[in-house]
């Protein structure tokens, strides 16, 4: 049975998800990090919803191979940040691996209660009108991920030149997940 062009709208509800829509929020209670969470929402250029693998045990069997599920993996969970000129987010990230591991020697937390903290990545949409927004943005959450026990371990390099004038530097940040797990509704937590 063919279908319409109106088929398709009335089944792409909201207009479809747009991924210039997010806000990331890291929890930090215990003041692991530094990270200033008010300059961390806006700078947050980039970021993404979660992936996760389950990857499959194969047994042979007479000469056939049957699939089991095995244990799920959490990928690695990657931000762009804008620098600002203070280098207010790129300093706290490398405060917080130099709490994880010294510069100048392999002391460093031992305690993952120490170095661990928590973040959610939440997917925005826009509403059909702007009253309806609790904050005055006119955007409401719609899918949120909560991140447990996440951790850097690396932080990209910012290339420096004379040949680049006409932007703003930028760089990545990657943690590792013990695990997530999705909020449907988009619910803080």
């Amino acid at each position: 049975m063919p279908h319409t062009i109106q088929d398709f709208k009335s089944t792409l509800v909201g207009g479809g998800a747009r991924p210039n829509l997010f806000e990331i929020e890291m929890t930090d209670s215990a003041g692991v990090t530094g990270i200033p969470a008010d300059q961390l929402k806006m700078l947050c250029k980039a970021a993404s919803l979660p992936a996760s693998t389950i990857s499959p045990i194969e047994v042979p069997f007479r000469g056939r191979i049957f699939k089991v599920a095995g244990d799920r993996t959490f990928d690695v969970w990657t931000i762009t940040v804008i620098n600002d000129i203070d280098f207010a987010i790129r300093n706290a990230m490398e405060s917080w691996m130099q709490q994880i591991g010294q510069y100048g020697d392999a002391s460093g937390d031992t305690d993952p209660a120490q170095y661990q903290i928590d973040a959610t990545v939440t997917q925005l949409s826009r509403l059909a009108s702007a009253k309806g927004a609790v904050d005055g943005s006119g955007l409401e959450a719609k899918q949120s991920y909560k991140f447990y026990s996440i951790f850097p371990t690396s932080i990209s390099a910012i290339d420096l030149s004379y040949d680049t004038g006409d932007t703003i530097e930028e760089f990545t940040v990657e943690f590792q997940v013990q695990y997530w797990e999705p909020i449907p509704g988009g619910t803080k937590v």
